[in-house]
């Protein structure tokens, strides 16, 4: 663990929190953050507290005018985290009750049809040569293929590296993924041949820990950059976006490699609950819960085969709630 610099009267604490969390094998790395601005906060303002009162609890999370209210929720969540591991050492700690904070309006993944999916990867593919992003014309076509056939989250195919990717056998190694977790994710002979030609025009003198699909000074591609792409070629498709935060999204390309597997499997008269395990190891999935989420948003978005889901696996149909599964 780095020795990150918290301050306070609860930096102790802070630290022994994030050390349990990370050795469970979470990253916990964007909640380090806000335990960092947290700790600097109570060293300023409570800097004699001997317990993290309700007073300090809700005075840090109190919503700022600038921020979201999805904002307002992660850091009433990050210090609640906080508050049950200083009540289980036996220290005074108001815990924030769950959901205090009214939650944004769920998002439910946008799935893709099949022609909106070739008209998506037909626009990659006229992606053009620019001299500041010199491969972007490469990386796009096989970028979002990726995600998609092999039902990736965006994080896992950004910070691929060349050694990652198996072009013989045609295999990915996700590492440190969701949890710290690592799989390996067998590709289609398709996107295989894909990645084979990029990596002659791309990665001939790369080293094995470059980026497989390089940003600017080899760093791997952002976010943003990412979303901006994305949102070009659903313009460019003719599929609707509804704006920042209301989709479709990049990750709903994962949502929908999901419900396609499905819905194929279901009309090849497949045994789920022999095929909802493979699902959930191709996937990455911690739970089987997760993975069984994927059986409503097929039957919802697929009507004509909700009645046979229904039938056969009434048991493990789970109530649909985006954002509890939105990073699956």
């Amino acid at each position: 663990m780095n020795n990150y610099p918290f301050k306070g009267p609860f930096a102790v604490h802070i630290k022994n929190h994030v050390m349990l969390k990370q050795a469970i094998g979470y990253k916990y790395t964007t909640e380090v953050n806000h335990l960092l601005r947290f700790s600097a906060f109570t060293a300023v303002k409570y800097t004699n507290a001997i317990g993290l009162t309700r007073e300090i609890v809700l005075d840090w999370c109190s919503k700022k005018n600038y921020e979201s209210q999805a904002n307002q929720c992660s850091r009433g969540s990050i210090i609640r985290q906080l508050s049950i591991y200083m009540d289980s050492i036996g220290m005074n700690a108001y815990i924030l009750p769950k959901g205090y904070f009214p939650k944004k309006e769920k998002y439910i993944p946008y799935i893709y049809t099949e022609d909106e999916l070739k008209r998506f990867f037909d626009e990659t593919d006229k992606c053009h040569y620019v001299s500041q992003c010199p491969h972007r014309h490469l990386i796009m076509p096989i970028f979002f293929r990726m995600i998609y056939s092999c039902g990736l989250r965006s994080s896992e195919a950004r910070l691929l590296k060349v050694d990652d990717i198996d072009l013989e056998a045609g295999v990915l190694t996700i590492e440190h993924s969701k949890k710290d977790n690592t799989r390996l994710v067998p590709m289609s002979d398709d996107i295989t041949n894909h990645c084979r030609s990029y990596f002659r025009h791309v990665h001939m003198m790369s080293k094995d820990n470059d980026y497989f699909f390089p940003g600017l000074n080899g760093n791997p591609m952002t976010l943003t950059n990412i979303y901006h792409n994305l949102r070009r070629f659903l313009w460019k498709a003719g599929i609707s976006h509804g704006g920042r935060g209301k989709g479709p999204r990049v990750h709903d390309f994962r949502h929908a490699f999901a419900c396609h597997c499905l819905k194929k499997w279901v009309m090849q008269g497949k045994d789920l609950t022999v095929y909802l395990p493979v699902l959930k190891t191709y996937m990455g999935h911690d739970s089987f819960k997760e993975t069984a989420y994927y059986l409503r948003m097929t039957a919802d978005v697929f009507p004509d085969i909700s009645i046979k889901l229904e039938g056969f696996y009434p048991d493990v149909i789970p109530k649909l709630e985006g954002d509890n599964y939105e990073t699956y």
